[in-house]
């Protein structure tokens, strides 16, 4: 926490102390941790953000465009198959500190408060300079920021019409998903190249190594018998946590051929309601992720039991069960 409030406030001069007066729209400000772990589970590292509560901007006064596109996991997914066959380097990244990147129009004034741990006086709120993560527009400034100098001369790349976080160059081809970017090329110098070119530009961007373990998703390439290459995606730190959501015995081992038991899951109009031991919206939102991701098989099965995350019945909730039993037989497949 001390280490970002000393970047915000020493290194990028994020804002500016004034006096608060009465007409002022002043926005609370908060802290954010967040764990980020490996897809195996283990911690990889602890991000810690200063955050503004925009859900208290005033739309047309504190903020107007808002809209970021997020990219689409089949395309990431055709591009590591992309880079398995055609035997392209890939290396991931990260902007630290993104949305800081973007300057405030003179004509724009929000002001903060203080935020915890950093006390410069009485009646002093901060006016920002720099856009900061909670505001609504951050997003939308921090792409269109990115974009501008992707497609800077310097790198040559063209936004695609098909994926808007999609950028083509004549050697290289970048993924952006917020403050993360993918890089898949022939020759991996000229990736470290556009890395350099961005940090001249000003941009705090570091290399975090291959693209395999992007967004908790493990990436394993192997080749078949036939020699053609093959990829396996995996999630086991989820999968993992999943088995342990809906309290599955380890020392059980059931092995089911099929994540769906019964077909169609009925709404059970008449039906004892849940235990209540699963957290069962929590369980679903999991088993969502997963399904988008890395198990396709368990596609179906997932879309019945998310039908009732308001008010499931015990049958819904055995249905749940069974996929977890389905996912622990097969966690090692991908």
């Amino acid at each position: 926490m001390g280490a970002e409030l000393n970047t915000l406030e020493n290194d990028l001069h994020a804002w500016e102390l004034v006096p608060r007066e009465d007409w002022m729209n002043v926005l609370p400000s908060s802290w954010a941790f967040r764990i980020k772990h490996f897809p195996d589970g283990l911690v990889k590292k602890f991000t810690s953000w200063f955050c503004v509560c925009g859900d208290l901007q005033k739309e047309d006064i504190d903020y107007f465009e808002t809209w970021s596109p997020v990219f689409q996991w089949a395309m990431v997914r055709m591009m590591m198959i992309l880079a398995s066959s055609q035997h392209l380097v890939t290396a991931q990244s990260n902007v630290t500190a993104a949305f800081f990147h973007t300057e405030f129009a003179p004509n724009k004034h929000i002001y903060v408060h203080q935020p915890a741990a950093f006390h410069r006086g009485h009646n002093l709120v901060l006016k920002l300079k720099w856009s900061v993560y909670g505001l609504k527009q951050a997003p939308c400034y921090f792409f269109t920021f990115l974009k501008d100098h992707l497609e800077s001369k310097d790198l040559g790349l063209k936004q695609s019409a098909r994926d808007p976080c999609l950028f083509i160059g004549h050697d290289v081809v970048v993924v952006v998903y917020a403050d993360d970017i993918l890089f898949f090329i022939k020759d991996d110098n000229k990736i470290q190249h556009v890395i350099d070119t961005l940090k001249d530009r000003g941009i705090a961007i570091c290399r975090e190594g291959t693209a395999e373990g992007f967004l908790g998703v493990d990436i394993e390439h192997s080749t078949s018998q036939a020699g053609c290459p093959h990829i396996t995606f995996r999630q086991k730190g989820l999968t993992a946590c999943i088995i342990t959501a809906l309290a599955l015995d380890s020392s059980l081992s059931m092995r089911l051929s099929t994540p769906d038991e019964v077909g169609p899951l009925p709404k059970d109009v008449y039906g004892v309601l849940a235990s209540g031991n699963i957290d069962y919206p929590a369980v679903v939102g999991m088993l969502l992720y997963l399904s988008s991701h890395s198990c396709s098989d368990i596609a179906f099965a997932v879309q019945q039991v998310a039908q009732y995350t308001s008010k499931p019945t015990h049958w819904h909730e055995l249905a749940l069960v069974h996929i977890g039993h389905y996912l622990k037989g097969t966690k090692d497949e991908g």
